[in-house]
């Protein structure tokens, strides 16, 4: 009788558009004081349940992320790690900014060439799959800093929609469950029993119970400092050493939240508030905007291309840069305000030719605004398997999150006796000198291997103020909130929404629904999703673009503010199904 009434209920939601998604296609969903929007019906249902309640924007963040846990669980985690941007609408810290870093670090056992064989060539997989590629979680401490220190519930409040998803399940709908077939669940005992039904695949409209997962959030929500000081860590370790990984006790116990003042630029009349290094993403999407700031993007239409062209080359010119320089700021330095000038970005714009593009074999940085670059780029993994979420609550505090376990399904491995994926983040850090990742990018010796150090990102959490009539910051609006998951494509893919909906009149459902393009320097190439126009790809080939079509990627989760009636507007990404935009 139970699986009959999963059945019924799985086609009750597949067959009722509003269940999941906005009723009209390209309108977002309106409300009036609080919005969530996440991949995941049941995580936006916990976060906006939180602001029901009296909680806030951080409130229902840290209760969205940590249901994203259970109900997403090849993004979503505890074993990951990650980037909160925080914006304060309203009370004593009205007008202020804060990033909490909760990136994951190398074990204190890393080695530079760790990933490498005897003749110094990396080893196939060893950092992308199984207990070598783990590095120190960061997503719990994380979440319990936000919510401690920024929230106005209890950690056992905003943890209760988790747990209760854990221990009496869910429905899996037909992406769900195909999803769950994953290569690299079958390779680990814990993750197949954790993963399969009596050693077959979940089915669609199957129920979905964790029970020793919700054992571990019932721990953490008791005491959070289980996770690195107490008998979850020592779990957890054991495991990850009886698997052959290198993770101690100390790597845990050394772990720590770091809050950094976000990286923020100007574009028109908006402030961007941005993630600042150890992720790439906010100082390539500001610099990418201070280039583009000099343009009119607004004379041409949307997606047309010679809009296109002069924003792939804004591109193309911010990502040389990030290659290069970009890296852990507690480890290298960075010239990050010399990235972020307006003199800069003029030089390079002056670089960029009007219908032409440059070959970035051709490219040559401005003189005299930089240091010399390292002349030996290294190898650099990044995933697409990201998540991300944005909130905003009635007060007008808004938060975006990003994070990850990097992979789908992370490293595949399950800790055992404790119920959750563990990350395979240390594929994010140079492996080799002087070769392509998978993606394309040479990144720069500012991103190898170092104990405690943490990797590289494109994570890209963005805020985005609207300014007063008399530039007070306290008094600036907010007007978006943006994010998305998409490896080296985030960021690229941040800037199509914002530029679509800010410049050429899009609304926030029609900018994360058009289709997106990408340049990032090397390969020389831009990626084009399925949907342009034949004429608009010869014109850019005519140009002098090589062109990749095909396909989708990235899964933005996005909020506008309308600036006359203050509604809020949710943009659910229709890529995947079982996404929602809600609130009230």
């Amino acid at each position: 009788m139970r699986y009959f009434s999963a059945l019924i209920l799985a086609a009750l939601v597949c067959a009722v558009p509003g269940a999941h998604s906005q009723t009209q296609p390209d309108q977002p969903v309106r409300t009036k004081h609080a919005m969530v929007v996440s991949i995941h019906h049941l995580a936006t249902d916990a976060g906006v349940e939180m602001m029901r309640e009296g909680g806030n924007a951080v409130d229902a963040a840290v209760a969205t992320g940590f249901a994203l846990a259970v109900v997403d669980p090849a993004a979503g985690n505890l074993g990951g790690g990650g980037f909160m941007l925080i914006h304060f609408s309203a009370g004593p810290d009205a007008g202020k900014n804060t990033f909490l870093d909760f990136r994951e670090r190398a074990p204190q056992a890393a080695t530079t060439n760790m990933y490498l064989d005897a003749n110094g060539n990396v080893v196939p997989r060893e950092s992308i799959t199984g207990f070598k590629a783990i590095g120190v979680p960061g997503s719990v401490a994380g979440l319990v800093y936000a919510e401690q220190k920024y929230g106005k519930l209890t950690l056992a409040q905003v943890m209760a929609p988790a747990i209760r998803l854990a221990a009496d399940g869910y429905v899996l709908s037909t992406e769900e469950a195909k999803d769950l077939h994953a290569s690299n669940l079958t390779k680990f005992p814990v993750s197949r029993h954790k993963f399969q039904r009596d050693g077959n695949f979940y089915q669609p409209g199957e129920f979905f119970r964790q029970p020793v997962l919700a054992a571990t959030l019932r721990t953490i929500a008791a005491d959070p400092n289980d996770f690195y000081h107490g008998a979850i860590a020592k779990k957890l370790v054991a495991d990850i050493r009886k698997g052959g990984g290198i993770m101690t006790l100390d790597d845990l116990a050394r772990y720590s939240v770091k809050e950094r003042p976000p990286v923020v630029g100007t574009y028109h009349n908006y402030t961007i508030v941005s993630a600042p290094p150890p992720s790439s993403g906010g100082v390539v999407l500001i610099e990418a905007l201070n280039i583009l700031d000099g343009y009119n993007l607004g004379r041409w239409p949307d997606r047309s291309p010679e809009e296109m062209h002069l924003i792939l080359e804004a591109y193309r010119r911010a990502y040389m840069d990030r290659n290069d320089y970009l890296g852990d700021p507690d480890y290298v330095k960075i010239p990050e305000a010399q990235m972020l000038s307006q003199s800069y970005a003029a030089a390079w714009r002056n670089s960029i030719k009007n219908d032409e593009a440059t070959p970035s074999s051709e490219l040559k940085r401005p003189e005299g605004f930089l240091p010399p670059p390292p002349t030996m780029g290294q190898v650099r993994h990044e995933s697409t398997q990201t998540t991300h979420y944005s909130v905003m609550d009635p007060e007008g505090n808004a938060v975006a999150v990003t994070y990850t376990l990097n992979n789908g399904f992370g490293s595949g491995v399950t800790a055992e006796g404790l119920g959750f994926l563990l990350n395979d983040e240390m594929d994010d850090f140079a492996s080799k000198q002087g070769a392509p990742n998978m993606f394309g990018l040479i990144q720069g010796p500012a991103d190898s291997i170092a104990p405690g150090k943490r990797p590289l990102s494109s994570m890209t959490p963005t805020i985005v103020l609207e300014n007063s009539p008399d530039n007070d910051p306290k008094k600036a609006k907010v007007r978006y909130v943006l994010g998305s998951p998409g490896g080296s494509r985030i960021i690229t893919t941040v800037a199509n929404v914002f530029l679509s909906a800010a410049d050429e009149g899009l609304n926030i459902q029609q900018a994360v629904d058009a289709p997106r393009f990408h340049m990032q320097y090397q390969p020389d190439v831009v990626y084009l999703e399925d949907g342009f126009p034949e004429a608009t790809m010869n014109r850019l080939r005519s140009m002098g673009y090589a062109l990749k079509v095909g396909g989708h990627w990235s899964d933005a989760e996005c909020i506008a503010v309308d600036p006359t009636t203050g509604e809020l507007l949710g943009g659910h990404d229709r890529r995947h199904s079982f996404g929602k935009a809600a609130g009230f």
